[in-house]
């Protein structure tokens, strides 16, 4: 006998009925993202039916049940989704200070809706309008990485050769980035048709990617936003998302938030060169006893006394056998009077060291004459000549 098969409702204003869990609707209720909810059951400030729940996935039937947060009574809130096709020309902020065409103007105004992510004003297609919190941050955040797909008509053919750079990635001014697949629908004329799927979406990425590598973008349209389809809504229209389609794009970003634990869990890959060994490099072994024994208890228990094992590094003490040559020697004899005031420094180069000559005492008639006439010694001395002008003579 065959089963009968539950109708489900066909309209978006019955997606809240039947049970939910419990942050999932204080979530929706505004009061904070998912974490913030949990938190809130967690300390034990939600009540459902006067009975405080810290359990968490807790399901409550908010058309039956009674929930307070903080002892205020949880409105009832009806959820709603529209699958839009943003046509070109309309934006899809809510406020708009140039007073231009909006996304959320294409829907009942009864309906207090915000557009799930970002199309540029040039591009048309699938954008999903919702009061659901929850759902729209996990449809748009990079953790998650829901697919979005796009049709795309570029101008020239597009080559093989860039199909594989897009899929590589490249550099743009926000840094690295690719597309997740790109394949080619059809070539016309001097267009060519492509299908590119995004994981993460940044502001106008696909355009700009498309323009790096010398392809100009004609036409984008968004067709699919992880599970969900455009379908054949025309430009300017809208349908309500039945139950069924809510609850795959829920089962999506669950998925997806599974795949990114499991993946940030996953130890790092080993790298395929292998550490050289302590013998090789020249250093010490790691023992593999931390704690380092005392010099009594290594005499203890092999009755010697153990030495650090290391290799000390060699150093050799060089003995000079011959002084340092006195720079000096080697300026002309003029510098060397400069220097000396006139007195000569002995020096011997290559061989036994001696010491320095003495300098001979002036008499006191020199004396007398280089203090009255207030002059240095240096006058008698050409300039940069070598050989002295006056009558003095060198000592040698």
């Amino acid at each position: 006998m065959a089963r009968k098969r539950k109708s489900r409702p066909a309209s978006a204003n019955a997606v809240t009925s039947g049970p939910i869990r419990l942050q999932r609707l204080l979530a929706s209720a505004g009061f904070g993202s998912r974490r913030q909810c949990e938190e809130l059951i967690e300390t034990g400030r939600v009540h459902v039916d006067k009975d405080v729940v810290t359990k968490m996935g807790t399901t409550v039937d908010p058309d039956v049940q009674k929930v307070m947060v903080d002892g205020q009574l949880l409105k009832k809130q009806k959820l709603v989704y529209f699958a839009v096709h943003k046509p070109t020309g309309v934006v899809t902020t809510n406020r708009d200070p140039q007073g231009r065409p909006r996304v959320v103007d294409l829907v009942p105004p009864s309906e207090r809706v915000f557009p799930v992510g970002r199309l540029d004003r040039s591009s048309e297609g699938l954008i999903l309008l919702t009061n659901d919190g929850e759902l729209a941050q996990r449809l748009t955040h990079p953790k998650y990485g829901v697919r979005k797909i796009y049709r795309v008509i570029v101008a020239g053919r597009v080559t093989n050769e860039t199909m594989k750079k897009m899929r590589e990635g490249i550099y743009i001014s926000e840094g690295f980035v690719k597309v997740e697949g790109a394949k080619l629908i059809n070539a016309k004329g001097k267009a060519t048709e492509m299908e590119i799927t995004l994981k993460e979406g940044k502001n106008r990425e696909i355009r700009r990617i498309l323009a790096r590598l010398g392809h100009k973008v004609q036409q984008l349209r968004r067709i699919a936003v992880g599970p969900l389809r455009l379908g054949d809504v025309p430009a300017g229209a809208y349908r309500p998302l039945l139950r069924q389609e809510v609850e795959k794009l829920w089962e999506a970003v669950e998925a997806a938030e599974k795949l990114a634990a499991a993946e940030s869990s996953r130890p790092a890959k080993k790298s395929k060169f292998k550490k050289p060994s302590a013998s090789k490099t020249g250093g010490r072994k790691p023992s593999a006893n931390k704690s380092r024994p005392g010099k009594a208890a290594n005499t203890a228990k092999t009755g010697k006394t153990t030495a650090k094992k290391a290799t000390p590094r060699k150093t050799t003490k060089r003995t000079r056998t011959s002084p340092r040559a006195d720079p000096v020697s080697f300026l002309p004899p003029s510098e060397i009077d400069k220097r000396g005031g006139g007195k000569k420094v002995g020096a011997v180069i290559g061989g036994d060291a001696t010491q320095p000559s003495k300098p001979k005492k002036k008499s006191k008639a020199s004396v007398k004459k280089t203090k009255t006439s207030g002059k240095k010694t240096a006058r008698n001395f050409g300039k940069g000549s070598g050989k002295p002008t006056g009558n003095k003579k060198r000592r040698r």
